[in-house]
Protein backbone atom coordinates (compact mmCIF):
# COMPACT_ATOMS: atom_id res chain seq x y z
CA UNK A 1 0.00 0.00 0.00
CA UNK A 2 1.40 3.42 -0.73
CA UNK A 3 2.25 5.55 1.71
CA UNK A 4 -0.38 8.49 2.14
CA UNK A 5 1.48 11.75 0.86
CA UNK A 6 2.00 14.43 3.50
CA UNK A 7 0.43 17.84 3.29
CA UNK A 8 2.72 20.35 2.39
CA UNK A 9 0.63 22.91 4.16
CA UNK A 10 0.56 20.55 7.72
CA UNK A 11 3.64 22.02 9.44
CA UNK A 12 5.15 19.36 11.25
CA UNK A 13 5.10 18.77 14.63
CA UNK A 14 8.26 20.55 15.87
CA UNK A 15 7.15 23.28 13.85
CA UNK A 16 3.25 23.18 15.56
CA UNK A 17 5.67 23.30 19.09
CA UNK A 18 7.56 26.14 17.74
CA UNK A 19 4.51 27.95 16.50
CA UNK A 20 2.44 27.39 20.08
CA UNK A 21 5.87 28.04 21.86
CA UNK A 22 5.30 31.56 20.21
CA UNK A 23 2.30 31.73 21.26
CA UNK A 24 2.71 31.14 25.11
CA UNK A 25 5.86 33.33 24.82
CA UNK A 26 3.38 36.35 23.77
CA UNK A 27 1.33 35.62 25.83
CA UNK A 28 3.43 35.13 29.33
CA UNK A 29 7.00 35.96 28.56
CA UNK A 30 7.55 33.88 31.69
CA UNK A 31 6.17 31.27 30.53
CA UNK A 32 9.21 29.19 28.36
CA UNK A 33 11.41 30.10 31.36
CA UNK A 34 8.78 28.49 33.80
CA UNK A 35 8.77 25.50 31.26
CA UNK A 36 12.54 25.06 31.35
CA UNK A 37 13.08 25.19 34.99
CA UNK A 38 10.38 22.50 36.08
CA UNK A 39 12.15 20.38 33.52
CA UNK A 40 15.91 20.65 34.66
CA UNK A 41 14.57 20.85 38.38
CA UNK A 42 13.31 17.56 37.93
CA UNK A 43 16.29 16.90 36.66
CA UNK A 44 18.68 17.77 39.54
CA UNK A 45 16.19 16.38 41.84
CA UNK A 46 16.81 13.09 40.39
CA UNK A 47 20.84 13.33 40.37
CA UNK A 48 20.37 14.10 43.74
CA UNK A 49 18.75 11.22 45.01
CA UNK A 50 21.06 9.13 42.58
CA UNK A 51 24.15 10.60 44.58
CA UNK A 52 21.64 9.93 47.97
CA UNK A 53 21.43 6.03 46.95
CA UNK A 54 24.57 5.62 44.94
CA UNK A 55 22.03 5.03 41.81
CA UNK A 56 23.73 8.30 39.86
CA UNK A 57 23.41 6.89 36.25
CA UNK A 58 19.91 5.17 36.73
CA UNK A 59 18.36 7.90 38.28
CA UNK A 60 19.64 10.54 36.12
CA UNK A 61 18.53 8.51 32.81
CA UNK A 62 15.15 8.60 34.72
CA UNK A 63 15.02 11.82 35.68
CA UNK A 64 15.45 12.61 32.11
CA UNK A 65 12.38 10.86 30.91
CA UNK A 66 10.46 12.29 34.50
CA UNK A 67 11.66 15.58 33.31
CA UNK A 68 10.24 15.62 29.52
CA UNK A 69 6.95 14.41 30.83
CA UNK A 70 7.19 17.37 33.48
CA UNK A 71 7.89 20.22 30.85
CA UNK A 72 5.50 18.71 28.36
CA UNK A 73 2.73 18.68 30.78
CA UNK A 74 3.41 22.36 32.10
CA UNK A 75 4.31 23.29 28.60
CA UNK A 76 0.27 22.21 27.31
CA UNK A 77 -1.04 24.13 30.84
CA UNK A 78 0.57 27.41 29.76
CA UNK A 79 -0.10 27.21 26.02
CA UNK A 80 -4.07 26.36 27.45
CA UNK A 81 -4.00 29.48 28.85
CA UNK A 82 -2.18 31.27 26.60
CA UNK A 83 -5.03 30.26 23.63
CA UNK A 84 -7.84 31.42 26.55
CA UNK A 85 -6.24 34.14 26.56
CA UNK A 86 -6.34 35.11 22.88
CA UNK A 87 -10.18 34.22 22.27
CA UNK A 88 -11.00 36.15 25.39
CA UNK A 89 -13.11 38.82 24.54
CA UNK A 90 -13.79 37.95 20.90
CA UNK A 91 -16.94 36.92 19.19
CA UNK A 92 -17.58 32.70 18.67
CA UNK A 93 -14.86 32.18 21.33
CA UNK A 94 -17.40 30.16 23.34
CA UNK A 95 -18.50 28.30 20.04
CA UNK A 96 -14.28 27.14 19.57
CA UNK A 97 -14.11 26.40 22.87
CA UNK A 98 -17.17 23.73 22.74
CA UNK A 99 -15.91 22.50 19.44
CA UNK A 100 -12.99 21.51 21.46
CA UNK A 101 -14.68 19.27 23.70
CA UNK A 102 -13.69 15.24 23.47
CA UNK A 103 -16.44 12.90 23.37
CA UNK A 104 -20.35 12.75 22.69
CA UNK A 105 -20.86 16.43 22.35
CA UNK A 106 -23.07 17.76 19.62
CA UNK A 107 -22.28 21.54 18.79
CA UNK A 108 -24.39 23.87 16.29
CA UNK A 109 -22.63 27.32 17.10
CA UNK A 110 -24.65 30.45 16.70
CA UNK A 111 -28.44 29.16 16.78
CA UNK A 112 -29.13 32.70 17.77
CA UNK A 113 -27.20 36.04 17.13
CA UNK A 114 -28.14 39.91 17.42
CA UNK A 115 -27.03 42.57 16.17
CA UNK A 116 -24.67 43.60 19.12
CA UNK A 117 -23.29 40.37 18.40
CA UNK A 118 -24.54 38.35 21.30
CA UNK A 119 -24.85 34.74 20.74
CA UNK A 120 -26.15 31.78 21.62
CA UNK A 121 -24.57 28.40 20.68
CA UNK A 122 -26.26 24.92 21.11
CA UNK A 123 -24.76 21.62 22.60
CA UNK A 124 -26.10 18.17 23.09
CA UNK A 125 -24.66 15.77 24.89
CA UNK A 126 -25.51 13.32 27.64
CA UNK A 127 -27.06 16.23 29.97
CA UNK A 128 -29.45 16.98 27.21
CA UNK A 129 -29.64 20.02 25.32
CA UNK A 130 -27.46 22.98 26.75
CA UNK A 131 -27.68 26.49 25.31
CA UNK A 132 -24.52 28.93 26.43
CA UNK A 133 -25.05 31.91 25.50
CA UNK A 134 -21.85 35.03 24.81
CA UNK A 135 -22.48 38.67 25.77
CA UNK A 136 -23.63 40.76 28.97
CA UNK A 137 -26.19 39.15 31.56
CA UNK A 138 -29.04 42.02 31.08
CA UNK A 139 -29.00 41.25 27.20
CA UNK A 140 -28.56 37.76 26.69
CA UNK A 141 -31.17 36.23 29.65
CA UNK A 142 -34.06 37.01 27.18
CA UNK A 143 -32.40 35.41 24.40
CA UNK A 144 -31.87 32.44 26.25
CA UNK A 145 -35.15 32.10 27.24
CA UNK A 146 -36.47 32.52 24.10
CA UNK A 147 -34.18 29.96 22.50
CA UNK A 148 -34.65 27.49 25.18
CA UNK A 149 -38.74 27.57 24.29
CA UNK A 150 -38.16 27.25 20.70
CA UNK A 151 -35.93 23.96 21.66
CA UNK A 152 -38.70 22.59 24.16
CA UNK A 153 -41.05 22.42 21.05
CA UNK A 154 -39.39 19.39 19.73
CA UNK A 155 -37.28 17.94 22.30
CA UNK A 156 -40.23 17.76 24.79
CA UNK A 157 -38.96 15.09 27.22
CA UNK A 158 -35.34 16.33 27.08
CA UNK A 159 -33.58 18.82 30.02
CA UNK A 160 -32.21 21.99 28.66
CA UNK A 161 -29.78 23.73 30.79
CA UNK A 162 -28.77 27.64 29.97
CA UNK A 163 -25.38 28.66 30.33
CA UNK A 164 -23.53 32.18 30.43
CA UNK A 165 -20.48 32.70 29.44
CA UNK A 166 -18.25 35.56 30.29
CA UNK A 167 -17.02 37.66 33.21
CA UNK A 168 -19.95 39.14 34.64
CA UNK A 169 -21.89 38.36 37.88
CA UNK A 170 -23.51 34.59 37.45
CA UNK A 171 -21.55 33.83 34.31
CA UNK A 172 -19.17 31.01 33.44
CA UNK A 173 -15.18 32.30 32.13
CA UNK A 174 -14.43 31.18 29.26
CA UNK A 175 -11.86 29.06 30.65
CA UNK A 176 -13.80 26.81 32.79
CA UNK A 177 -16.59 26.09 30.12
CA UNK A 178 -15.26 22.62 29.30
CA UNK A 179 -15.24 21.86 33.16
CA UNK A 180 -18.58 23.12 33.69
CA UNK A 181 -20.38 21.33 31.22
CA UNK A 182 -18.92 18.29 31.98
CA UNK A 183 -20.17 18.06 35.59
CA UNK A 184 -23.99 18.46 34.45
CA UNK A 185 -25.59 15.27 35.06
CA UNK A 186 -25.88 12.50 32.66
CA UNK A 187 -29.90 12.76 31.66
CA UNK A 188 -29.90 11.09 28.31
CA UNK A 189 -28.48 7.83 26.79
CA UNK A 190 -25.55 7.99 23.98
CA UNK A 191 -27.98 6.82 21.26
CA UNK A 192 -30.51 9.68 22.67
CA UNK A 193 -27.88 12.55 21.61
CA UNK A 194 -27.86 12.05 17.49
CA UNK A 195 -31.61 11.64 17.91
CA UNK A 196 -31.91 15.05 19.78
CA UNK A 197 -29.19 16.60 17.53
CA UNK A 198 -30.88 15.54 14.39
CA UNK A 199 -34.53 16.46 15.71
CA UNK A 200 -33.18 20.19 16.54
CA UNK A 201 -31.46 20.29 13.01
CA UNK A 202 -34.96 20.33 11.90
CA UNK A 203 -35.32 23.97 13.76
CA UNK A 204 -34.67 26.96 10.73
CA UNK A 205 -31.56 28.83 11.51
CA UNK A 206 -31.90 32.51 12.25
CA UNK A 207 -28.48 34.40 11.36
CA UNK A 208 -25.03 33.04 10.71
CA UNK A 209 -22.07 33.23 12.69
CA UNK A 210 -21.08 36.78 13.19
CA UNK A 211 -17.36 37.73 11.84
CA UNK A 212 -14.69 37.97 14.76
CA UNK A 213 -10.98 38.23 14.86
CA UNK A 214 -10.41 34.62 15.10
CA UNK A 215 -6.77 33.93 15.88
CA UNK A 216 -5.86 31.94 12.25
CA UNK A 217 -4.49 28.58 12.90
CA UNK A 218 -5.89 28.67 16.50
CA UNK A 219 -6.27 24.77 17.93
CA UNK A 220 -8.36 24.98 21.19
CA UNK A 221 -6.87 21.76 23.28
CA UNK A 222 -8.94 19.28 24.28
CA UNK A 223 -11.02 19.09 27.80
CA UNK A 224 -11.50 16.04 29.21
CA UNK A 225 -13.54 13.30 27.40
CA UNK A 226 -17.06 12.20 29.06
CA UNK A 227 -17.45 8.68 28.89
Amino acid sequence: MANKPADPERPGRIKQLRMVAQIVQKANPKGMPIVYASALGTVVLFVVLGLVTGYVWQLILLGVMVAITVGLVVFSQLAQRAQYSMLAGQPGAAAAVLQGMRGNWQVTPAVAVTRDQDVVHRVVGFPGIVLVSEGPSSRVQRMLVAEKKRVQRVAIDVPVYDVQCGDGEGQVPLNKLQRHLMKLPRMIKKQAVSEVNYRLRALPQTVPMPKGPMPKGMRMPRGGKMR
